[in-house]
């Protein structure tokens, strides 16, 4: 187990050389608060890939139950290269994790009716809401990258994840690039973490990081009318939530219109 430590605040690197007593724990220290895609990043490097067929990405804030793991591995088969569990909140009520492919019709959806309701009705969304669709193994466009098994033949092919996007979109851009490259990412319910989250749905901050660099993901993958059509479409979205009184659409609509407003480095 490596746990990569982004210049945590509290005990975290104690606890984890503590646990190294009894467990083979280690401990690497990226020395800032660089993000997640360069927290994994640095996990990765810090072990050696050969004999191994697959590495488990986990957030600090998940806790997976027992036997999800070999539920996972057992999913990696062919070109299946990440494996992903059902997540589930605290009280053990279904997390929605599983994303349908970003489209300007669907980000006008969820704009004018909301992401939670277009991702039940004719999938209309970008996020899967449905809980019936929970229910059963297959493969999906992308997923959280809160708990994720990802095969180490995909990490050899494809490379790195993105540092550029310091938390959000960096699991999307992964996931898009290993199907590009011909990997599928397989969702597998009898695999089950709980997953804390939601940070990004009351802190201003990340969730302007969290719609800017859905917006910049998607300019990276298409034309400019597309990409400008869906930035009208998610701006329009928080536009109608900041009236509405939502302080994180207000702030997630000024780091859109004002680059001077963007989050570009993290807290310590």
């Amino acid at each position: 187990m490596v746990v990569a430590d982004n210049a945590s605040a509290d005990d975290s690197v104690a606890i984890a050389r503590a646990a190294a007593d009894t467990l083979p724990v280690r401990v690497v220290q990226v020395g800032r608060n660089a993000g997640y895609a360069a927290a994994v990043n640095a996990g990765v490097a810090a072990l050696d890939l050969d004999g191994l067929d697959a590495i488990c990405v986990l957030n600090p804030d998940c806790r997976l139950r027992p036997g999800s793991l070999a539920r996972l591995a057992a999913a990696l088969r062919g070109r299946v290269g990440i494996a992903v569990p059902k997540l589930v909140n605290p009280d053990g009520s279904l997390q929605p994790s599983l994303r349908r492919m970003p489209t300007v019709g669907r980000a006008f959806a969820e704009a004018l009716i909301g992401g939670r309701l277009a991702g039940r009705v004719a999938r209309l969304g970008e996020l899967v809401t449905d809980p019936r669709e929970y229910e059963r193994p297959g493969p999906a466009v992308w997923a959280t990258g809160a708990a994720m098994l990802v095969a180490t033949d995909l990490i050899r092919e494809i490379g790195d994840w993105d540092e550029s996007f310091l938390l959000y979109s960096e699991e999307t851009e992964y996931a898009l690039r290993a199907a590009d490259h011909g990997w599928t990412l397989w969702y597998e319910p009898a695999a089950v973490a709980e997953h804390i989250g939601g940070a990004s749905g009351v802190d201003p901050r990340l969730a302007s990081l969290l719609v800017v660099n859905k917006v910049r993901l998607f300019a990276r993958r298409h034309g400019p009318v597309a990409s400008a059509a869906y930035f009208l479409a998610v701006a329009l979205g928080e536009a109608l939530r900041a009236l509405a009184g939502r302080r994180t659409s207000r702030a997630a609509i000024a780091a859109l219109v004002l680059p001077s407003r963007r989050v570009r480095t993290l807290a310590g």
